[in-house]
């Protein structure tokens, strides 16, 4: 049974979240505070976290920030929810790793197709090919770990997903669009910087091999595969 961690002080809302997420197969813990919700992340196995970004204590978006910074929990799927509906919003949640976003007022119906489409979610190019090495990249996905040079270096979950994805489309153009829809999962046209934010610092951490990432002047980023240079 997968586990979800509801984090939420509203309990009218929390007890119609616990029902209906119980009521659908899952188990389900709650935090009513950042502070409670870290601690549970760090002692509990979870499959998904359910954020509200308005706390008595943190803020959501401070939670998720250090839920993504520590090797414990920066692998688990983070759905943040809140009461506004600003872009700015939704660009901050996703700059600190979230993996969707839900705005209230919401449906029960729309927030069960949304966890279930993030536990579905599979590691990106999943379908295409499970490629693990480029160059002096290397990556292990049972481990949700990346080498350089057989040098481990320290990812958070989402520039795990985007490294995996340059990975898996070696050689192959990837536009901003895509990378936000195979990523971070939304289709969205907005004018953001999310995707050169987070290439960038994939770059930085990349060190020597940081050049196989290759910008595409006014179209995007490719990978490019030393084998096939």
């Amino acid at each position: 049974m997968q586990s979800i961690l509801v984090v939420e002080d509203e309990r009218d809302l929390v007890e119609l979240l616990q029902f209906n997420l119980r009521a659908a197969g899952f188990d389900v813990q709650i935090a009513t505070t950042g502070a409670d919700a870290l601690i549970a992340a760090s002692e509990r196995t979870l499959d998904l976290v359910l954020l509200d970004l308005m706390l008595p204590d943190l803020p959501g978006t401070e939670v998720c920030r250090k839920l993504k910074a520590s090797p414990r929990t920066r692998a688990i799927p983070v759905i943040m929810v809140t009461a506004r509906g600003e872009e700015v919003d939704r660009v901050v949640g996703f700059e600190l790793g979230a993996d969707d976003f839900v705005t209230k007022p919401f449906s029960m119906r729309e927030l069960l197709l949304r966890v279930r489409a993030v536990l579905r979610r599979g590691p990106p190019g999943e379908a295409e090919q499970q490629r693990t090495s480029v160059g002096e990249l290397r990556i292990d996905l049972d481990s949700h770990r990346a080498y350089v040079c057989d040098k481990e270096v320290d990812l958070t979950s989402l520039e795990f997903k985007l490294l995996h994805n340059f990975m898996a489309r070696a050689g192959r153009l990837q536009t901003r669009e895509t990378l936000l829809r195979d990523v971070w999962g939304i289709s969205s046209n907005l004018q953001t910087r999310t995707v050169d934010t987070h290439v960038k610092r994939l770059r930085e951490k990349l060190g020597d091999g940081r050049e196989l990432i290759e910008t595409v002047r006014g179209a995007g980023y490719r990978m490019v595969d030393p084998q096939e240079a």
